[in-house]
């Protein structure tokens, strides 16, 4: 996906325990989000647009939800979390609660 004239580019620092948390995830119709996550090592802030915004807090949440299994490796899920917060955080200030605001 292209940003438009009008689509707002979020500068985002994402280190430590949240920025491995964030590499595990399962990104999947991303559009190069997850290449770009892949690449990224959290030494200047990462660039989201509203979709890829939209597509962090969606795998977040899933990771949250997620029960713990014993067979799959255990979730930093305090870094999940503190990271989903912040990500709502800059989308809620950004478009508002029900994402409909202006940029």
């Amino acid at each position: 996906m292209r940003p438009g004239k009008y689509d707002r580019k979020h500068q985002v620092l994402i280190q430590g325990a949240e920025l491995r948390e964030l590499k595990e995830l399962d990104l999947a119709e991303s559009f190069g989000l997850d290449r770009r996550i892949e690449r990224y090592q959290g030494k200047l802030p990462l660039g989201l647009y509203r979709w890829d915004l939209e597509a962090l807090l969606g795998a977040l949440s899933l990771a949250l939800d997620e029960p713990d299994d014993y067979y799959s490796p255990r979730l930093n899920k305090r870094a999940i979390k503190k990271l989903h917060d912040r990500l709502q955080a800059e989308y809620e200030s950004a478009y508002g609660k029900d994402g409909m605001g202006a940029g």
